[in-house]
């Protein structure tokens, strides 16, 4: 049997674990009455593994979204620490939290395609075909 090739670099791989324990760390640790409604949805580390963007959503309003953001830079050293303690790493990488706008602006894109279709055809459309 041939054997299997690589598909993930070491950043791919590192970038995965650090979203999981990042999102687990926050749910389990984080003094917040709504940290359950965070959602890591992506870790990006540079190639030289000195920084990580972590990217994550919350279901909330907006002045929670704000304290979510204040406890999480609060937090990063923390969590940054306890992240040490379950990878084998030369130097942990820096933690930078940045609000992920992608899924609110493809829920606004998804209400107006849906709102385009169900708009009547103008009559001349339906005159033509």
């Amino acid at each position: 049997m041939p054997r299997q090739t690589k598909n993930y670099s070491r950043a791919d791989r590192l970038s995965q674990q650090l979203q999981r324990d990042t999102a687990e760390l926050i749910r389990a640790e984080l003094d917040h009455p709504k940290a359950s409604l965070i959602t890591i949805t992506d870790v990006e580390v540079t190639r030289d593994y000195s920084h990580a963007k972590i990217f994550y959503t919350f279901l909330g309003t907006p002045e929670d979204a704000t304290d979510i953001a204040d406890k999480l830079e609060a937090a990063k050293g923390f969590i940054r620490s306890q992240l040490a303690k379950g990878l084998s790493l030369f130097k942990m990488p820096e933690l930078h939290f940045e609000y992920d706008h992608s899924v609110e602006r493809g829920m606004a894109l998804d209400s107006l395609i849906q709102k385009a279709a169900s708009l009547s055809k103008a009559p001349d459309d339906e005159q033509e075909g």
